[in-house]
């Protein structure tokens, strides 16, 4: 039996006949709303794009039909809560959806953000200072010393408007915050020479400016708090072992563990800060490949292995540009007490181009259920927004990303949905904040992986993707009720019921 760590039964019984109705590929459409008289509903997407979270409903069986393609699942056998899923909201993409007419973005975030009528997004991802995806380069302290501390421009005109928006629409979503850099006066060359280092890229914290780093993330939250904006959780570095991001910061697991240890644990503490610390950030092989990050294995691990750093830390959270998601399973595995996050993954142009179908197979199949059932908590994926010529973004940055939609910048109303948006909806449509995920399996189906969950009003929540390039008839079961579907080729179906 193959086993995911939840459980579900699918067999299928009707034919999906129907055809996506307006592509929203122009313009914004309000994903329809369950059918209250029906069983269970379908939300599904093709790799072809002749579905575009089509809605299907669909009757439970009056027999139990447990045939070899079926996938059962145990309510009862429970894994890690879920906190979310989401996408990055940059200083590049609140720009973008500034320069958008104010009822177009409201309407494109409404349905983005509302848990009932819309998609139901949940997490995003900022930015503590710029990111390669900004503006322009900034910290907010860049005079030297901690007391010139101070909210910057760029935000205040950009990002704050489009928070109070997205929290106006779904006053629960959790914001996770993480810088590209520290203050460049804090920064030196290495930790030998210990030379000032006054560039955006590179360079070292100077374990001098640990207590002042640390009040840096302090006064951040606390700034934010004023704003009416939460910090659910914090990562010490985004990308620690790459050195040529725009911005970045080199930062050894030896050295977040001495940080989090002597600075950021105690500062958290002494002012009742109760944002969750988040360690490392990064690829899943730890760039393994470069010759200055050998020892940095299990990086997590090594700083968990210390109790005074461990006692502040809440998990780690990796990107997917490097390795295998088997590791959060090795690192749940080896800590069980310590939470694991996905915060990062871009579509773009590079490879063979970007591929709607490719990117929304692979990114489903890989990171939406593949963290999930490897005991991720959250999917945040990078730019929820970008413009048609993929920005803007900082010299050094990625200059051929996409968005999870990318806008027109011509006239910043039309906009075309990527796979990532829809990547990300179907995990939030029917996953809510707080379900448990569910022990699935079944007798071996090729090309289906799944992820069950159920949600904190007994609803029961499943994402199933066929790979295949035939259909396949398959069955659920969840210990009470029993319905089928025949899932088209290359598709992800949604199901959402009671």
């Amino acid at each position: 039996m193959r086993l995911f760590f939840g459980v579900v039964f699918i067999t299928v019984v009707s034919v999906l006949t129907a055809s996506c109705g307006s592509s929203d590929n122009n313009g914004t459409q309000e994903p329809p709303p369950p059918n209250n008289e029906s069983d269970v509903v379908a939300y599904v997407t093709s790799a072809s794009q002749s579905m575009l979270f089509k809605s299907v409903p669909i009757p439970f069986s009056n027999k139990d039909n447990m045939s070899p393609y079926t996938v059962t699942l145990d309510p009862e056998h429970k894994f890690q809560q879920i906190d979310g899923f989401g996408a990055a909201f940059t200083g590049s993409t609140c720009y973008n959806l500034m320069k958008m007419p104010a009822d177009k973005r409201n309407e494109l975030l409404r349905e983005t953000f509302d848990p009932v009528n819309g998609m139901g997004y949940s997490y995003i991802r900022i930015s503590i200072g710029c990111s390669d995806f900004s503006l322009s380069e900034y910290t907010y302290c860049d005079t030297p010393g901690i007391e010139n501390f101070a909210l910057q421009e760029e935000e205040i005109k950009y990002i704050f408007p489009v928070l109070r928006e997205i929290l106006a629409i779904n006053p629960s979503v959790k914001i996770m915050a993480s810088p590209w850099t520290a203050p460049r006066w804090m920064k030196v060359n290495n930790l030998t020479e210990l030379k000032p280092f006054n560039s955006w890229n590179d360079g070292q914290l100077n374990p001098k400016y640990y207590q002042d780093y640390a009040e840096y993330f302090v006064k951040y939250i606390q700034a934010m708090q004023k704003e009416g904006f939460r910090i659910e959780s914090i990562t010490i570095q985004n990308e620690p072992l790459n050195r040529g991001n725009s911005a970045s910061m080199f930062m050894t697991w030896q050295e977040q563990r001495d940080f989090i240890k002597t600075a950021l644990g105690p500062k958290f503490r002494e002012n009742n800060i109760k944002t969750k610390i988040v360690v490392y950030d990064h690829n899943y092989n730890y760039d393994s490949e470069k010759p200055d990050t050998q020892d940095q294995g299990s990086y997590p691990l090594k700083i968990y292995a210390d109790p005074e750093a461990a006692q502040y830390i809440d998990g780690a959270a990796y990107h997917a540009y490097g390795g295998d998601k088997s590791e959060l399973l090795n690192i749940h595995n080896a800590r069980p007490d310590k939470n694991l996050y996905f915060t990062e993954i871009s579509i773009g142009l590079w490879g063979s181009g970007y591929q709607f179908g490719e990117d929304l197979m692979w990114n489903l199949k890989e990171v939406g259920i593949g963290t999930l059932n490897n005991w991720s908590k959250a999917v945040i994926v990078w730019n929820f927004m970008l413009d048609d010529k993929h920005g803007p973004y900082r010299p050094g940055g990625c200059d051929i990303c996409l968005g999870a939609i990318d806008i027109n910048s011509s006239n910043y109303s039309t906009y075309t949905k990527n796979s990532h948006f829809y990547d990300i909806a179907h995990l939030s449509k029917v996953i809510k904040p707080g379900a448990y995920r569910i022990q699935s399996s079944d007798l071996g189906i090729p090309g289906l992986y799944y992820v069950a969950a159920k949600n904190v009003d007994s609803t029961f929540g499943m994402v199933v993707l066929n790979t295949q390039t035939k259909e396949q008839n398959i069955t659920i079961n969840d210990g009470t009720h029993t319905f089928s579907y025949k899932l088209p080729a290359q598709t992800v179906a949604s199901f959402s019921w009671k």
